[in-house]
């Protein structure tokens, strides 16, 4: 198991419990899920995410990167990208027994957990693809970046410093890249019903929705 000593030294003792209690996928995101959605134009980094209880998709990803790297996981994340009509989202990536699973925190009530039950991550990603949608109720999934091991980065200390996160979203944009459709699929894609996108955005904060 990997611990980042860095990291450990950060935390006082009650952060150091509440790190040793997120012992699984499912407890870091039900620690996501428990806490509120960031509208601010910033970064925090995971121990500020820690610190501050508040993230957007971005923050949200690499804290469930560090918190499943002290696990035992690569500190992995992936980018999926939409048209210019909506954000991108940031997932923080697993695998057990051969299967991908996924991690994220989201305004959007689809956009969050996976079950490592995906052969592939183009599986992954597309199991996103009908929850991916703006407040025109356009489907905007069009595809996704290869994966991004974080411990690149261990030199500026992204676990603990906010000034490295800006460094991380850069690397993001510059990554190869994988696309879903084809222009044909993409102009005859259906809009989401009412139920699907009130379900979607139940309890979303709105300040942090993105307004085409």
């Amino acid at each position: 198991m990997f611990k980042n000593i860095s990291f450990d030294k950060a935390l006082n003792n009650q952060e150091l419990q509440t790190m040793s209690k997120l012992n699984s996928p499912n407890k870091i995101q039900a620690f996501l899920d428990a806490i509120p959605y960031s509208s601010e134009s910033i970064y925090r980094c995971p121990l500020q995410v820690l610190r501050d209880r508040v993230a957007n998709c971005f923050d949200g990803a690499l804290f469930a990167a560090a918190a499943l790297r002290q696990i035992g996981f690569p500190p992995l994340i992936l980018d999926m990208i939409p048209d210019s009509r909506d954000d991108d989202h940031v997932l923080a990536l697993y695998k057990q027994d051969g299967h991908w699973g996924a991690i994220a925190k989201s305004n959007f009530v689809g956009l969050r957990f996976r079950e490592p039950i995906h052969r592939n991550l183009r599986e992954l990603v597309l199991s996103y693809f009908d929850q991916y949608y703006n407040i025109k109720r356009e489907k905007t999934l069009r595809g996704y970046t290869l994966p991004l091991n974080l411990k690149t980065f261990d030199k500026f200390d992204w676990m603990v410093s906010d000034k490295s996160m800006k460094r991380i979203a850069q690397r993001l944009d510059e990554i190869r890249r994988f696309f879903l459709l084809t222009p044909k699929m993409i102009a005859g894609l259906s809009t989401v019903d009412e139920r699907l996108y009130r379900a979607g955005l139940q309890g979303a904060n709105e300040a942090g929705l993105y307004k085409p």
